[in-house]
């Protein structure tokens, strides 16, 4: 079921059509060897892998996009609709296929497939679901496209990077989660909101797990270059730790709101994932807070754990992790995250 649109599909004479269409230029010089052609899989046709998909479109970071999934019929649906906004964005070859071998040679893999929650279901039990899952879409793509690097978007994300990372044998610097890369930009907003910036001037993470336990590094935060913590205790200005500690609720608790109103997640994950794409990609060497193998940094010990820390991205993947300040009690916490995450890796049937 290869699918994907070209002169051919216009009959037996489309080609000759073309060749009709237009006079060769003779004595051409062959194309350039230094022209890269950039491929990008998405795998999983949900409402993320769509939202990556259609903002990876509109910001031309592929010279052709493949997307994989197991419901023929919706993909092909999927496919044919990006295809008809041909003429709205730039030239990109759009794919779709049931089989990986459609992602052969692909420079970047997005995995957003992932098995759902069925009510009254252990954490666990979905765990083992979405590792089963995996064992059938992380040994192909690591078969077809061997150079890639996997992006991991399916929940729980740091322990599903963990089984890529473990199914792919892959260096662990091309295997990577997308973490809290959103959930830092939703902290970056809320604190420009509270001060009346705007968010592309505040500098702050949010580490750790991609979920409960996330910890915010309020003693790095900065604005326009001026540390906001240092600064209001050296100016003498009183603030609540507590409206600390609601900004970071409001940040673990953006996702449930969305998920409650409508259903799902799927812009902002789109836009998040984009970013990181573009990073990679274009060796841009962006820090990002993305799940990593994080074992040995920030005195994290007890064995193999991905989880997120801010990171130098570029062509090779992970470049390298930023030496990020965290007082004690925010060490302490990200330890703590870890530690929560490694007993649900020691669960794991892998």
């Amino acid at each position: 079921m290869h699918q994907s649109a070209s002169a051919s599909s216009l009959g037996p004479g489309g080609l000759d059509l073309t060749r009709a269409f237009f006079r060769p230029i003779h004595n051409t010089a062959p194309p350039s060897p230094t022209k890269r052609h950039t491929k990008i899989s998405v795998i999983g046709a949900g409402n993320v892998g769509m939202a990556i998909a259609q903002t990876i479109l509109t910001q031309d970071l592929a010279d052709e996009l493949v997307l994989v999934d197991a419901k023929p019929d919706k993909l092909r649906g999927e496919m044919l609709d990006l295809q008809h906004a041909a003429a709205f964005l730039p030239r990109t070859k759009i794919i779709a296929d049931v089989d990986y071998a459609v992602t052969t040679g692909s420079d970047l893999c997005i995995v957003t497939a992932g098995a759902r929650q069925i009510p009254g279901e252990t954490r666990l039990n979905l765990l083992n679901r979405n590792v089963a899952l995996f064992r059938s879409i992380v040994p192909p793509l690591a078969k077809y496209c061997p150079d890639t690097i996997l992006l991991i978007v399916s929940n729980p994300v740091d322990i599903l990077t963990y089984v890529a990372w473990k199914l792919s044998g892959f260096p662990s610097n091309r295997v990577i989660g997308s973490g809290t890369n959103l959930d830092s930009s939703r902290f970056r907003f809320l604190i420009a909101d509270h001060l009346d910036v705007n968010a592309q001037d505040v500098q702050a993470y949010i580490v750790g797990e991609h979920g409960d336990s996330s910890v915010a590094l309020w003693s790095s935060i900065s604005v326009g270059g001026v540390p906001v913590l240092s600064f209001l205790k050296k100016q003498q200005i009183a603030y609540e730790k507590e409206t600390l500690e609601n900004i970071h609720k409001e940040v673990i608790d953006s996702a449930y709101e969305v998920i409650r109103l409508k259903g799902y997640t799927s812009w902002a994950i789109g836009y998040s994932v984009a970013s990181l794409a573009r990073t990679l990609l274009r060796d841009q060497r962006r820090i990002h807070p993305i799940s990593v193998l994080a074992r040995g940094f920030y005195d994290i010990e007890g064995g193999d754990v991905f989880l997120s820390l801010p990171a130098q991205l570029g062509r090779g993947g992970v470049l390298g992790v930023t030496n990020v300040h965290m007082d004690d009690e925010e060490t302490h916490r990200l330890q703590a995250s870890a530690k929560t995450i490694l007993e649900l890796i020691g669960q794991l049937e892998i």
